[in-house]
């Protein structure tokens, strides 16, 4: 009788997922595949790295140094409201008790800040996709170039959801449905830049030259930002051979938490903190 029980309740478990899986798929629209064959794909085979620091919008930063550096921040088109929140990060950065969210494990660096990592990156092209690999994290982002539209009823995620299309040469494509900073656990970068539930990009990716991929990003954010918001990356290629591996960020986390001060602390290579009063 027992038996007979367990086996009822697998039976039903079954029924409802076959039944959930086809309610999903009912829902999804229906589209023609239309796809660019492989041999009028461009080459971004290899290893590349960003270039410049891991300050997210270099052409509007001020003060001297990187990300971290006291007196750095960047002028994004905020509204008087994000520029006020902007500020308080800034100044808990300044005091060194701004962490970054992003050594938290299991969270993801999120779009557009997957554009700004300093580890290694590769770019994995295929007709109907293609695949932003990041060795930082690791993370990953898929843009569909399949044909597909955007969900009409998307949910918010990390890296939210990206289609797109070739034009020549140049990988062009929309994201939507991203989180933000809605759950305070997404930035930009680490002075603290932030963007709401409500922004959306569009980017155009493309190699400028044999050893150079550049990507314009505009964002838009209605909730956040007066108009939209124009930011250039640049990724070098690195020597052919170059290898990504993965890490956890337990075992490389460089900035573990005073939990007496709540200052970020920067270890040594022996593994003791720098900055310890």
């Amino acid at each position: 009788m027992k038996t007979k029980t367990i086996g009822l309740g697998i039976g039903f478990l079954l029924l409802s997922t076959l039944s959930l899986a086809q309610g999903r798929g009912s829902q999804t629209p229906v589209y023609t595949p239309t796809v660019t064959p492989f041999d009028k794909l461009p080459d971004w085979s290899g290893a590349w790295q960003m270039v410049g620091p891991t300050v997210f919008d270099t052409s509007t930063q001020t003060g001297q140094g990187g990300a971290i550096d006291v007196g750095v921040r960047e002028h994004p088109p905020y509204n008087a409201e994000w520029e006020t929140l902007y500020k308080k990060n800034l100044e808990r950065r300044d005091k060194n008790l701004f962490p970054d969210v992003f050594t938290n494990c299991g969270v993801p660096a999120g779009y557009p800040r997957i554009l700004n990592l300093p580890d290694p990156y590769e770019f994995v092209i295929r007709p109907d996709e293609s695949w932003i690999l990041t060795e930082n994290g690791p993370n990953v982002m898929r843009i569909y170039t399949d044909g597909r539209k955007h969900l009409p009823d998307q949910w918010e995620t990390y890296t939210g959801d990206s289609v797109g299309r070739w034009e020549d040469d140049t990988l062009v494509f929309t994201t939507i449905a991203l989180k933000g900073n809605r759950d305070g656990d997404n930035i930009l970068d680490r002075t603290g830049l932030i963007l709401s539930d409500k922004s959306h990009a569009t980017t155009r990716m493309r190699k400028i030259n044999d050893n150079t991929i550049q990507a314009v990003i505009t964002i838009e954010d209605p909730k956040a930002l007066t108009k939209p918001w124009v930011v250039t990356k640049q990724f070098r290629k690195l020597p052919q051979g170059t290898r990504l591996y993965d890490y956890g960020c337990a075992e490389n986390n460089r900035n573990p938490v005073d939990e007496k001060t709540g200052k970020t602390l920067i270890l040594g290579p022996d593994g003791k903190p720098l900055n310890v009063d």
